[in-house]
């Protein structure tokens, strides 16, 4: 197993009828601003460093983002707050992710996400991120450099953890408290760090600024010195 041979099946997954309409609907009607775009359309695989030891872990492709570009991050709001901050931080080439040919490039770092297609008003079923699990599961297994994680929003917190505690890298058995900012060391030589997703929810409502966003990857930065 390759983390290429886990894309492919990423990409072909077809387990969540509901997921499936959607991005397909979505993919096929567009929106006016991207009428000239041929959308992606399918499950998103995970992008960046395959010896990452930085492995950030989002909810999942925006309708019009990723489900468009077919990158994680890519093409929405989101994506701009998180490769300027990777930018800013060393960890991206490119401080703006607009579309898979557009050269950017993650040096030792990795982004993923709790579910793979996009969902209908950013909503979740429980059996839909169950369904999306073994890839994660199968990514972590494969990324065996890691030694930060970062949970974007709830979600991507919670999922991360519970991955890892599946994984038995952790002796941890109570899921931790998130909040921005939460540094929970899951062992000698992993770390579960906590942030505000980058959603426009967040940002254009002040709950999430740049400053705030931009202190996660120097606590990322300190953790890997630390470790």
């Amino acid at each position: 197993m390759t983390l290429r041979s886990v894309h492919r099946h990423i990409e072909q997954c077809r387990l969540c009828p509901r997921l499936v309409e959607w991005r397909e609907e979505v993919a096929a009607e567009k929106t006016k601003r991207f009428s000239d775009w041929t959308y992606w359309g399918k499950p998103v695989p995970g992008f960046g460093d395959p010896d990452a030891e930085v492995v950030i872990v989002g909810l999942a492709p925006a309708a019009h983002g990723a489900n468009r570009t077919g990158r994680m991050f890519t093409g929405d709001e989101s994506g701009k707050w998180l490769y300027r901050a990777l930018h800013k931080s060393g960890f991206a080439n490119r401080q703006n992710s607009e579309h898979v040919n557009d050269g950017m490039k993650l040096t030792n770092c990795y982004i993923t996400a709790a579910a793979r297609c996009a969902p209908p008003q950013n909503k979740l079923f429980p059996i839909e991120l169950q369904n999306c699990r073994p890839f994660l599961l199968q990514e972590f297994q494969l990324l065996k450099k890691c030694k930060v994680i970062v949970g974007l929003g709830k979600i991507g917190f919670d999922t991360a953890f519970e991955v890892i505690r599946s994984l038995k890298k952790t002796d941890l058995v109570r899921k931790p408290h998130f909040s921005h900012v939460t540094v929970v060391p899951l062992s000698k030589s992993l770390t579960l760090i906590g942030s505000y997703h980058p959603s426009q929810q967040n940002t254009f409502t002040g709950r999430l600024t740049e400053p705030m966003f931009d202190s996660i990857f120097r606590a990322v930065r300190k953790e890997l010195k630390a470790l």
